[in-house]
């Protein structure tokens, strides 16, 4: 069975988790949730709690055929954590897919060369994407390459079809 990889760490948005966790279930793929550390408890930015199955240290992309990004405010903590961002960057020079959703572009301009890319992302950090180097656009959701990214969780139901087309290809 094919793996996509969910990077979860304190305060993620609870929507942007739950809902690709499960529809990539749905459509036939095992995910892993990946923390910084393994089996540890992380707090949504609601409370809720999602428990990592393993730490990006003992994993590698070639495990997997995608990695998916959660936003909330997440991504700042996962940019911190050293282990997380090699993980990412493998996927980045492999060019396999990756979804990043509202703040998960933050991981995506601390692994990617965003140069030229054209993305989206919540409103708020699109300086940061354009510093980057990318093009930013106000869409739904957003297909350049192996990235597909999408602004909020009002998005989710175009982002993970997308997301989803682009693991199965």
């Amino acid at each position: 069975m094919k793996k996509v990889a969910i990077l979860v760490a304190d305060f993620y948005d609870d929507n942007e988790l739950y809902y690709p966790y499960y529809r990539l279930q749905e459509a036939g793929f095992k995910v892993d949730l990946v923390g910084a550390i393994a089996s540890h408890a992380y707090k949504s930015k609601h409370g809720m709690i999602a428990t990592s199955d393993v730490a990006a240290k003992d994993v590698k992309a070639d495990d997997y055929v995608g990695l998916m990004i959660p936003g909330g405010f997440s991504p700042d903590y996962m940019r911190r954590s050293s282990d997380i961002v090699a993980f990412a960057k493998q996927f980045a020079d492999a060019k396999k897919p990756m979804a990043a959703i509202c703040h998960g572009p933050w991981l995506l301009a601390s692994v990617c060369d965003l140069k030229g890319k054209r993305l989206t992302s919540y409103y708020s950090i699109k300086d940061d994407v354009v510093h980057a180097g990318a093009h930013y656009v106000d869409e739904a959701v957003v297909v350049d390459g192996n990235l597909v990214t999408s602004r909020t969780p009002k998005d989710l139901p175009v982002f993970l079809p997308a997301f989803i087309a682009l693991l199965t290809r």
